[in-house]
């Protein structure tokens, strides 16, 4: 995985409608009025045993009236230098407009995989009129409906065909890290400290970083693959959406990793985007370490860590299980620390419970604390077994699977987390039929 799939267009021309279909849900708000699909703009796409991320870059499109054009400029210049294969979205109704024709100039300069889908061909006739399209000088053209279906499959085969089949990776067997977070937060900056002098021979040339080089790390008795999203960019052209251009790079970063160490700013705090990237880390099942940094600038008492933890765990329940480290990266404080939770929480996340200790500690947890009835009908949970996947998930059989709430579904993860450590781990349920 890795290969980032990005939808990009002019707004109201099925963007959001295309990126459900792919992504089989109904993850973005899909509504008439442009702006609304901000955070719900990231899922993943699996056709023909082909596993991708895609993004819909509509979302991100954030100021109303004139100023579209310039925004959406910015969209699909972060997507030709982050993504690997475009989806350009267009609307046969409304026929070619001036804004199609500006982002076909921006990508028919491009070197990177571009496919024309030309949406809402839902008859014949649509069909005819759909080839008008190939004006715009793109080579590969799609016909397609995103409310039903159609000619999805063929782009999706088109899609898939260009995709690289990850290779073997090097050092497959070594831990990932991937160190994430907004601008500014200092990630350069800790990157640098662990590295000591040898930052500039590992710095990749500027405009092959799209390939996120991955920096063998061997120090202080760890090793482990480090990926660096941090301040490699020499470019300017987009720096102005650098909320967008944040979490492109923390996908690709995020996807390439075991454990994400998510850094923010202590004086700024936890703000809604550093909300987003974390919900990023949790949706890919990913190992969690949050990093304070620049915590040598804060102003403390006795009880300014634990308040600041608490606001944290506030903004991202109810997943609280996790090691929140403060650190300063310019002075060198708790970064060994940082690492030795890193390196903790890659074990529990690679962590297998045999099969009989599982059900001695969890049916008795159901035993204390039984399911609630549903209209009369008791939920018996018979069995429970760890799903045999790369991270922990754990499958519990019962006989009416459908009643079981939310509620208790926390319960079972509260009592596993407690058990069996997976601190810093997202877990899965599952409740299957006996």
């Amino acid at each position: 995985m890795g290969n980032i799939v990005a939808i990009v267009g002019r707004p109201n021309v099925g963007k959001s409608t295309l990126f459900n279909r792919l992504t089989e849900s109904r993850q973005a708000i899909v509504d008439e009025y442009s702006g609304v699909t901000r955070d719900r703009l990231y899922g993943h796409c699996t056709w023909n045993g082909i596993t991708f991320p895609v993004v819909d870059t509509g979302g991100y499109v954030t100021r109303p009236g004139d100023v579209f054009e310039d925004e959406i400029r910015k969209q699909v210049l972060i997507a030709i230098e982050e993504a690997d294969v475009i989806l350009f979205v267009t609307d046969v109704e409304s026929g070619i407009t001036d804004l199609d024709e500006a982002v076909a100039e921006l990508l028919r300069k491009t070197n990177k995989k571009v496919l024309l889908a030309v949406n809402k061909v839902d008859n014949t006739e649509r069909l005819y009129d759909a080839q008008e399209f190939y004006r715009l000088g793109l080579d590969e053209l799609f016909p397609v409906s995103a409310i039903n279906g159609s000619g999805t499959g063929d782009l999706l085969d088109r899609v898939t065909a260009l995709l690289d089949t990850p290779g073997d990776e090097p050092d497959e067997e070594l831990p990932a890290f991937a160190v994430v977070g907004r601008p500014n937060a200092g990630k350069s900056t800790l990157i640098n400290t662990l590295l000591g002098e040898e930052r500039q021979i590992v710095t990749p040339v500027s405009g092959t970083t799209r390939d996120m080089v991955p920096i063998i790390y061997n120090k202080f008795g760890y090793h482990f693959r480090l990926i660096d999203t941090a301040g490699i960019r020499k470019k300017n052209k987009v720096t102005e959406d650098l909320e967008f251009y944040s979490v492109m790079r923390a996908i690709r970063a995020i996807e390439h990793s075991d454990v994400a160490f998510l850094m923010i700013d202590a004086t700024r705090g936890m703000e809604a985007q550093d909300v987003n990237i974390f919900r990023l880390i949790q949706r890919n099942r990913k190992g969690i370490v949050l990093v304070v940094n620049k915590w040598d600038l804060i102003e403390k008492d006795h009880r300014t860590m634990e308040q600041f933890r608490e606001r944290i765990i506030e903004k991202i329940m109810p997943f609280q299980d996790l090691p929140i480290i403060f650190i300063s990266a310019l002075e060198q404080q708790r970064v060994l620390k940082m690492l030795e939770t890193g390196m903790k929480v890659y074990h529990n996340r690679k962590k297998r419970i045999p099969t009989s200790k599982l059900n001695e500690v969890m049916l008795q947890a159901i035993e204390e604390f039984p399911p609630p009835s549903v209209k009369g009908k008791y939920i018996r949970i018979k069995y429970v077994t760890q799903l045999p996947m790369k991270t922990p998930a754990f499958a519990f059989f019962c006989n009416l699977p459908q009643y079981i709430r939310e509620p208790y579904k926390r319960y079972l993860e509260n009592r596993l987390r407690e058990h069996f450590d997976f601190h810093g781990v997202p877990v899965e349920i599952h409740f299957r039929k006996k």
